[in-house]
């Protein structure tokens, strides 16, 4: 499928709408988790309601406004990567290029089209994912990655991380049995409770603060692990 053949989501689309495209977004990133296109839009398609939601939120502040209005972005495109690896080790700017590195992952880049308020924030999410694993601490492996949809998901409160949550399950059984479930449960109850307790991450000016100590940001963002 080309560009000119993108699905797009409508304006109050339909609930058989929104499940036939999150469906089919699903099915390509299967093949192509990094999708720039089909992330976005399963974003879109399972929380415009929650991420509408945020926006109202974010427009009754000034510093929500302004987050709004200009749309400061992470995409790979924009970063200047080498200038952030200058920075002293154990800041956010430096410990953002060390993070890609030690993966051998690069920065998120999306073509999804910016038109609303909720396009931003759906967008938003994606590319502060790789940021919310620096800040939380939660690894990048299988489980780490389930502990950061749990924290999200009390933090934020996005749908989608309750359908990667439940996909998780029968892997989980399947790798650790029913002896190791009950922890790996109580581990994603713990990101959760973590989550509800912390600051909204996802309104955080992060281009701001590049030069400020992680570990500083993490004890003034987020509750204790």
């Amino acid at each position: 499928m080309d560009d000119h053949t993108l699905p797009t989501l409508p304006p109050n689309a339909s609930f058989l709408t929104r499940l036939r495209l999150s469906i089919h977004s699903l099915n390509i990133l299967a093949q192509d988790p990094g999708h720039p296109y089909y992330g976005p839009l399963l974003n879109a398609c399972l929380d415009s309601e929650t991420y509408a939601k945020l926006a109202r939120t974010w427009r009754e502040s000034a510093e929500g406004r302004r987050l709004l209005e200009e749309r400061p972005t992470l995409q790979g495109r924009e970063l200047d990567l080498e200038a952030l690896a200058r920075l002293p080790e154990g800041t956010l700017g430096h410990a953002f290029v060390r993070y890609f590195r030690d993966n051998g992952i690069e920065p998120f880049i999306t073509t999804f089209p910016i038109s609303s308020d909720v396009d931003y924030l759906s967008k938003r999410y994606r590319e502060t994912h790789d940021l919310f694993h620096v800040i939380t601490g939660y690894q990048t492996d299988e489980r780490g990655e389930m502990e950061l949809q749990a924290f999200v998901l009390g933090n934020i409160g996005v749908r989608q991380a309750v359908l990667i949550l439940a996909y998780s399950v029968p892997r989980q059984l399947k790798q650790s049995g029913f002896k190791d479930f009950g922890t790996y449960l109580r581990k994603l109850r713990a990101a959760f409770v973590r989550g509800r307790h912390s600051r909204e991450l996802l309104s955080v000016n992060y281009e701001a603060l590049w030069e400020q100590p992680v570990s500083a940001l993490s004890a003034l963002l987020c509750a204790p692990a």
